[in-house]
């Protein structure tokens, strides 16, 4: 994430404010700009210091708190960008809902972010049937009908539902436990599912299934039997040589949803570190190799760069957190058959022709 800075009096600002903390300026996030922007009133609208020739109103989820993105006043509907893909959102007259839908709010933004910097494909279901749609749900909530069916973070057909519970830190955390897993955050569950809802744009529909099977596995395997396995018989012995997370070695299908969550993890996180001007300049001569200099935006580069920033920028956060008695921020191993897969997704997402793929897995296959 970048950086943002108030027009009014240069304090530093982050993604979600929605005022300045010096000077109380309202503020609202410009997509098209890709910049938080001081507002001031004008009549029923809102002008942008960002962009002072237009005018703008706020999202209509900015009314709850949920929501600071700005919308053209020119532009058709209520919603902004991030917005207009809620398909159910819970019952808002619940107090405890509306917290809980405001931090799934501030996670799905930041998706949101990195998927409109990477110029992903991102219709809605009104301007295609197969477009990309979320529903938050409470457990427990009785359908129309009357059935209460249980709910579960996933995606199915181009929608991808977040249980709200996920975002109560101590049942997260108590679900991390459960499931034995190294991280589990709001913004992990948002990066994972898209990656299912991608894999259906960019591999099935993109003419990437052979290559894509070269990297990942045949994803025929049936799909039922392979999580029942995972779960009743846990992880094989060496997936840390060939999978990025223990769940990803379950079916090729949850690796390519995996890789691809970490693939945003670095990239954004890399991205803040730019922002910050940061470097890594170990004082050991045998760690001279994870010196890096990050000064490059990673949403327009080769892989390799921001592998090689990661590697460095992760092992160093890793040791602060431990100074602080913190977990290890990003507890898992880059190996060689990680990066391979992790250079697939890179290139799928920036446009590398199917050929292209299939030659490069092909080379890096045993």
């Amino acid at each position: 994430m970048k950086l943002f800075e108030c027009q009014k009096c240069n304090q530093l600002l982050y993604f979600e404010n929605t005022s300045c903390g010096n000077c109380g300026s309202r503020l609202g996030y410009l997509q098209a700009r890709e910049t938080l922007s001081v507002v001031g009133p004008d009549g029923p609208h809102w002008r942008a210091a960002a962009d002072p020739t237009r005018r703008y109103r706020f999202c209509a989820n900015a009314g709850h708190g949920a929501c600071n993105w700005l919308v053209d006043d020119e532009q058709p509907g209520p919603y902004c960008a991030a917005c207009r893909h809620n398909q159910t959102v819970p019952d808002l007259s619940v107090p405890e809902n509306v917290l809980r839908w405001r931090k799934i709010e501030f996670a799905k933004h930041r998706l949101m972010y990195s998927l409109l910097k990477l110029k992903l494909p991102l219709a809605t279901r009104a301007e295609d049937p197969d477009g990309l749609a979320f529903e938050f749900l409470v457990p427990g909530a009785a359908a129309p009908d009357g059935s209460v069916t249980p709910v579960m973070t996933g995606h199915a057909n181009g929608v991808i539902t977040i249980n709200i519970n996920e975002a109560d830190d101590a049942e997260r955390e108590r679900m991390r436990n459960e499931m034995g897993e190294a991280y589990r955050t709001l913004l992990g569950h948002f990066r994972h599912e898209i990656g299912h809802y991608y894999w259906d744009r960019l591999i099935a529909e993109g003419g990437r299934i052979e290559p894509f099977r070269a990297t990942f596995g045949d994803e025929r395997r049936d799909y039922t039997q392979a999580l029942q396995q995972h779960y009743a018989g846990g992880p094989p012995a060496d997936w840390q040589s060939h999978f990025v997370s223990a769940y990803a070695s379950s079916h090729p299908w949850e690796d390519f949803a995996e890789t691809w969550a970490h693939y945003f993890h670095m990239v954004d996180t890399v991205e803040s570190a730019r922002a910050f001007g940061l470097s890594v300049r170990p004082r050991l001569a045998a760690a001279a190799e994870l010196a890096t200099v990050i000064n490059f935006d990673p949403h327009n580069a080769r892989v390799e760069p921001i592998i090689d920033a990661w590697t460095g920028l992760s092992i160093a956060v890793n040791e602060i957190n431990r100074s602080m008695g913190l977990p290890d921020l990003y507890p898992f191993v880059l190996t060689p058959a990680v990066v391979d897969k992790l250079t697939f997704i890179h290139e799928c997402i920036h446009g590398a022709a199917p050929a292209e793929a299939a030659d490069r897995a092909n080379s890096a296959a045993p």
